[in-house]
């Protein structure tokens, strides 16, 4: 998963303070039996002078001193394990690792291990948590605010054609992939679109897929300060904006005109469609309005690589503001 340098680095510190609290922790118990059974410091003691004389033995070609060794080792470590079975609890200086896999270092070779991935998902699911501060769950999506009366233009109930894209919402965010495709959500302003985009990003960041969600116009103030003003930190934002598993752009058009917003947008989009990696874009506009706003050739990308889903029906913060 292509995971921001940022929540990278949020998940080693974790990592880290989670393998240090775990041997502060067991030298911890260490010291209180110690205490407790002073014979144990002695055997530890014992122990690990064997092993340097044994190794010394082992260089020198010493068979019969090794042997020797091996045999007082055996007997420190049989009274070792006597000593803790009679005082302790089962397991209480057990020597257990953060991770059996990498020993807390967040790597197994050159591969992220499954300790810090976990840990990468979580501190991913907390940046789009503050993004989204609602916690939008499919689960609270209210079909009841969608008319059941047939639209003639539509041919259908809006509650009907909010079921459908429902459906399809759902079933793109419970089986998400780097295959998934794109969705294009299109409608007036407060119909659901926001809401199920941020109900997409929960569920893909919640199956370890690294995802960014933008407003359209933060996007692009911030790909045109990495053009203009760039700095180190508007650098990795930008990397997360192309390289995440999925980009979500909220409220397409929203965001003020201009030629270096229509050649960013192009090439954003562009790029992510080249290398396949999925978005979800939401808009009020139309393909027309898209089409004269930016530049045909945007519209093209957006009608031809991407699943078009019409929002319809009354604006629900009305609807909510009137107490139904």
């Amino acid at each position: 998963m292509a995971y921001s340098s940022d929540v990278i680095r949020r998940a080693k510190a974790r990592l880290a303070q989670e393998k240090a609290h775990n041997e502060a922790l067991q030298l911890t118990r260490l010291q209180e039996a110690y205490e407790k059974v002073p014979r144990l410091k002695e055997i530890d003691s014992q122990l690990r002078k064997s092993m340097v004389l044994a190794a010394q033995a082992a260089f020198a070609g010493g068979g019969d001193f090794m042997e020797k060794a091996k045999k007082a080792n055996q007997s420190l470590q049989q009274e070792r394990s006597e000593l803790i079975r009679a005082n302790f609890p089962a397991g209480y200086l057990t020597e257990n690792s953060i991770c059996p896999h990498c020993d807390g270092e967040g790597y197994v070779g050159s591969t992220m291990c499954s300790c810090l991935a976990e840990l990468c998902r979580q501190e991913q699911m907390k940046e789009l948590s503050l993004l989204n501060k609602n916690n939008e769950e499919f689960s609270s999506f209210r079909l009841d605010y969608y008319p059941d009366r047939v639209d003639p233009n539509f041919g259908a109930s809006p509650r009907a054609i909010m079921a459908r894209n429902f459906g399809i919402c759902r079933k793109y965010a419970e089986g998400f992939s780097l295959s998934s495709g794109n969705l294009l959500f299109v409608g007036n302003t407060g119909l659901g679109k926001t809401f199920l985009s941020a109900c997409i990003a929960r569920i893909a960041a919640g199956k370890g897929y690294s995802v960014a969600y933008e407003s359209a116009p933060h996007l692009m103030r911030t790909l045109e300060k990495d053009r203009f003003d760039a700095d180190e930190e508007t650098a990795q934002a930008v990397k997360k904006i192309h390289s995440c598993d999925l980009l979500i752009i909220d409220d397409l058009g929203t965001e003020l005109p201009g030629n270096f917003v229509t050649a960013a947008l192009y090439a954003l989009v562009n790029d992510r469609l080249l290398a396949g990696r999925p978005m979800v874009i939401s808009t009020n506009l139309n393909i027309d309005e898209i089409a004269r706003r930016y530049s045909p050739q945007i519209a093209s990308r957006l009608q031809g690589n991407f699943q078009r889903l019409t929002f319809v029906g009354e604006d629900i913060r009305v609807l909510k503001n009137r107490g139904l």
